[in-house]
């Protein structure tokens, strides 16, 4: 596998966009870009990694766009590795509208699994391609957000954005 990645600024702090010629395969939210390529290689340890070239840019910018809350202007392609139950939730996590919330106990509802509440907690945690595949809409059941690869505090953020411009 040959991954090809940029860091940019965001509101968030830095974004690492990762990307094979087929698609996005990995957006990961940080504050060093030194700690977001490495977690990039401890994700994909065989691949082949290089900085990208512009192809990857356009890409990068519909990010940073839907991290300021803007809609998406543009489907992006994925290129993401997950078992079929994982690819069901992501698929779902990218049904729920923009400035909106679902619960796990919901995604897991809606997916006809409703007693698969933990793994859909799973298949978001493990979202290779956060922003893309929205698992910040996902919150508990009593309302409260929950556990965010990225941090408690920049899922506040994504969510308030996308309130503020979905207004």
């Amino acid at each position: 596998m040959k991954l090809n990645y940029t860091i940019a600024k965001s509101p968030l702090g830095k974004v690492l966009v990762a990307a094979t010629e087929k698609g996005v395969s990995a957006v990961y939210l940080g504050g060093a870009e030194s700690a977001l390529l490495a977690e990039l290689k401890a994700e994909y340890p065989r691949a082949k990694i290089a900085p990208a070239a512009q192809s990857v840019q356009r890409w990068v910018a519909e990010i940073v766009r839907q991290i300021e809350g803007r809609p998406s202007s543009v489907e992006l392609p994925l290129d993401v590795q997950g078992t079929a139950f994982q690819r069901r939730v992501w698929k779902e996590l990218q049904r729920i509208p923009r400035g909106t919330t679902r619960t796990y106990t919901q995604v897991a509802q809606s997916l006809g699994r409703p007693r698969a509440v933990r793994a859909v907690a799973r298949a978001c945690a493990t979202n290779p391609v956060s922003i893309v595949v929205p698992c910040h809409r996902v919150i508990r059941q009593d309302g409260n957000l929950a556990g965010y690869r990225w941090g408690l505090s920049r899922k506040e953020q994504l969510l308030a954005a996308e309130r503020s411009s979905a207004k």
